[in-house]
């Protein structure tokens, strides 16, 4: 298994346990917020499921699916990101329609939205960086 699939089951192995942060005893408080700054609902848990499963099976299938999940996955995530960062409300959960843009400090901002720009800016150099050094 190259470096391409094996960062596609460590991508599954995260968005996996981002899944169950919801439904890990203590990690959340009084206000139902992940570590006091995510609030996260049925409809994430959905989309970090699918994101986990959608790595896993791209991991199984070929170097090829791996490629075309991190380009995806990636640029929807940091364009999230980017959106939760500059409005308070990202895209992909439909928050900046639901909410529009949220008065929220920057701090907050900053620390809410860190994981999907993260999690999707090294998405976006794997599938279209480090995947064209390695074929």
């Amino acid at each position: 298994m190259n470096a391409i699939r094996l960062f596609a089951l460590a991508y599954a192995g995260v968005l996996g346990l981002v899944t169950a942060l919801n439904y890990i005893p203590g990690l959340t408080d009084a206000e139902g917020r992940v570590f006091g700054i995510f609030a996260l609902d049925i409809y994430d848990d959905l989309l970090h499921f699918g994101s986990a499963a959608w790595a896993a099976v791209a991991a199984w299938v070929s170097t090829r699916a791996c490629v075309v999940y991190f380009k995806v996955f990636g640029s929807l995530y940091l364009l999230d990101g980017l959106l939760g960062l500059a409005t308070g409300s990202g895209y992909l959960d439909l928050a900046i329609l639901v909410y529009g843009v949220q008065p929220l400090a920057m701090q907050f901002k900053v620390l809410a939205n860190f994981p999907h720009i993260a999690l999707g800016g090294f998405a976006v150099y794997l599938g279209f960086v480090l995947a064209r050094r390695h074929a």
